[in-house]
């Protein structure tokens, strides 16, 4: 007898169906697992048969082959074992087969029976949902699962609920989807004293989700600023959390199937690999560039960042995606973020103060700074000086605008931009380019003059002409402006980062 089970492989953020095959023949006993199966997945057979036995059940002494179709796809994961062991129950007679044809089935299976979490079922709830089938799950991603639309889902604790739901001894309910409590909030913009320019460039940056590098010595608040950034951006929509959740759920960090709208701010350390930063490794999974995705990649200390991880940022942030190519799987990941570094001018951070600054200055900047390729300055659209605080900045009273005060304007501009841009594949003014660069952030004729001036002069390259329209685009916004004016061009100028030929 052959019994089918659908569920689910994960390719990036795309579901692929998987039919789970159970045949159960007369032969020498074994238990065969078959469809290019890793490691995971091959040691399956031992949970599902400890978990049949915790029911009181044996195997039959035949020949038991579980085939994973299609057979050329690589099968990744502990999710295969629940669909395994109910193609078996019901090659075994002990479910109806029709019954498990209407379910996608994802779970992990534990020794005693219970089912365990496991990354990805928000995606395999979508893909359910777009068969038009139910889905089965462990119960702790029953909430998880119940954003993917009105499916039919089923979360037992354990394969003994699950039983006996199909059994009609017991009813499982359907469960709700979860909203994850607000985090609490981080520093606000009140408490910074002094650096007027650096909050006006971040208010900028939030606005229309641009690039920004503060360059400064260490203590002068960029840190501080960069934390200041979560409380001034606006909630995620609808669509943009069921985006980020996906991502969140392949990763396996979507506590208890809660979704939240809050824009993830992803702080990496600088020793993370490259692994870590763009996605990879053995078995692939999205790294912080695509765990930031619509929210902020936050880059402290950028100079101690190893080089070539740090250059492999430069195609994320020009295309808003990471592709990580491997022999057996090519996996596309989004990575729409707003990368927002600090870095202090040279190693010992002082190199403007001559009382405290190294004898191998200027050397010391020079090649300090040098570890940051130039493609990737490039495409930082704010480049700001945070200088060190005086000891009458530290006294004087803190700023009285607080961060709900610029919360406020940061979210008028982005409703502005999501009106301009409602029948295109564009969020934010960082976004635009094409025909529709020159439409909506072509400046005035004043603002043009001066803006090839400055092209020729500071010799900028055509990412850098693009990136200082958009920037002047977002602070035309800010003011309210209709057309782009040779002041908004001008402040844009003013963040640009000159050669050193210059």
């Amino acid at each position: 007898m052959v019994a089918l089970v659908s569920t689910a492989a994960y390719l990036g953020l795309e579901a692929r169906a998987v039919e789970v095959q159970c045949q159960v023949a007369a032969g020498v006993p074994a238990f065969n697992i078959v469809g290019l199966p890793d490691k995971a997945v091959a040691e399956s057979r031992e949970r599902v048969r400890a978990a049949i036995a915790a029911l009181g059940l044996s195997l039959p002494p035949k020949r038991i082959t579980i085939n994973l179709s299609p057979a050329d796809l690589p099968k990744e994961g502990s999710h295969y074992d629940l669909p395994i062991a109910l193609a078996l129950l019901g090659a075994m007679g002990m479910i109806d087969a029709e019954t498990l044809a209407s379910f996608l089935v994802v779970g992990e299976l534990s020794l005693d029976g219970r089912l365990a979490a496991t990354p990805g079922v928000l995606l395999a709830a979508l893909h359910a949902s777009a068969q038009d089938r139910g889905l089965i799950c462990p119960a702790e991603q029953g909430a998880e699962a119940a954003w993917a639309g009105k499916i039919e889902i089923l979360a037992p604790r354990d394969l003994l609920a699950l039983l006996n739901h199909f059994k009609g001894q017991s009813v499982l309910s359907p469960p709700v989807p979860g909203i994850a409590a607000e985090p609490e909030q981080g520093p606000d913009m009140k408490d910074v004293k002094g650096q007027e320019v650096a909050k006006r460039a971040l208010e900028i940056a939030a606005a229309g989700g641009h690039n920004l590098l503060m360059n400064g010595p260490p203590g002068s608040g960029k840190s501080l600023l960069a934390a200041c950034l979560r409380g001034i951006l606006p909630p995620l929509s609808p669509a943009e959390a069921l985006e980020v959740s996906m991502v969140a759920s392949v990763a396996g960090i979507l506590e208890g199937g809660q979704m939240s709208r809050t824009r993830p701010f992803r702080h990496p350390h600088h020793s993370a690999s490259m692994a870590a930063l763009v996605g990879g490794g053995l078995k692939v999974r999205p790294g912080e560039v695509s765990l930031a995705h619509l929210g902020v990649l936050f880059l402290d200390e950028l100079p101690e960042f190893q080089r070539p991880v740090l250059d492999s940022l430069r195609q994320p942030l020009e295309t808003g995606e990471i592709s990580v190519a491997r022999a057996n799987a090519h996996v596309t990941f989004p990575a729409r973020v707003q990368m927002v570094a600090a870095m202090n001018p040279c190693r010992c951070g002082h190199i403007g103060d001559a009382t405290l600054a190294c004898s191998r200055a200027p050397k010391c900047a020079a090649d300090y700074q040098a570890k940051i390729s130039g493609p990737l300055l490039d495409r930082i659209d704010i480049h700001i000086e945070v200088g060190a605080l005086s000891a009458a900045d530290l006294t004087m009273p803190a700023s009285a605008e607080p961060s709900q005060q610029v919360a406020a304007r940061v979210a008028r501009t982005r409703l502005v931009q999501s009106e301009r841009y409602i029948n295109m594949a564009v969020r934010t003014n960082a976004e635009i380019d094409g025909d529709a660069l020159e439409k909506f952030a072509g400046p005035d004729e004043a603002g043009r003059r001066l803006l090839t001036q400055a092209t020729e002069k500071l010799r900028l390259s055509a990412r850098a002409y693009t990136r200082v329209m958009r920037l002047s685009r977002t602070i035309a916004d800010m003011a309210q402006a209709d057309q782009v004016g040779r002041i908004h061009v001008a402040e844009a100028l003013s963040y640009r980062r000159q050669s050193p030929r210059n």
